[in-house]
């Protein structure tokens, strides 16, 4: 695994075996993060379920002002902190993704999800953000899902990869 795209492109991650996760294959990132490219310069990022972290330090790769990475995993934490050695602009919060989502006083431009499958966190999830109102007026979601989902937000792009989909929600 490894950054595939600005500043960091090219450093090894660490992380594709951690238990409870997949990581994003270098194809479905590079295709999702052309679509969002434009989207990423100085803008705060909130990478839900960040695994190793892989797609929120490809936003800061890219120009993002800061990530928030969430994860409840222990392992997937310390494999964060791992890989965002010499990366100042990001904030690692050790949580259940609901407990953070509620204790967030800021809006994000962009929401990185990629919960696990099979867990049918997504439409609760997407519930709790428009809940709270954590998506700025002009912000992006971007899902990385095998389940159908409901949301409220309007569908700009969804691309099937495999059994996976990507959407982006506006």
């Amino acid at each position: 695994m490894r950054v595939i795209s600005g500043k960091y492109k090219g450093r090894i991650l660490e992380g594709f075996n951690i238990n409870g996760t997949r990581p994003t294959m270098d194809r479905v990132k590079e295709s999702m993060f052309a679509v969002i490219q434009n989207n990423l310069k100085d803008k705060v990022i909130l990478d839900l379920f960040a695994g190793s972290g892989s797609l929120g330090i490809e936003a800061l790769s890219n120009g993002a002002k800061i990530c928030y990475f969430v994860d409840n995993n222990k392992i997937a934490i310390d494999t964060i902190k791992k890989n965002t050695i010499g990366i100042d602009n990001k904030v690692i919060i050790k949580k259940d993704c609901f407990d953070a989502l509620k204790e967030f006083d800021i809006k994000f431009d962009v929401i990185l999800l990629d919960p696990p499958y099979h867990d049918n966190l997504m439409d609760k999830v997407l519930e709790k953000i428009e809940e709270y109102d954590l998506l700025n007026e002009d912000g992006i979601i971007v899902c990385e899902i095998e389940e159908e989902f409901k949301t409220n937000y309007q569908i700009i792009k969804e691309k099937k990869y495999g059994s996976k989909k990507v959407i982006i929600l506006k």
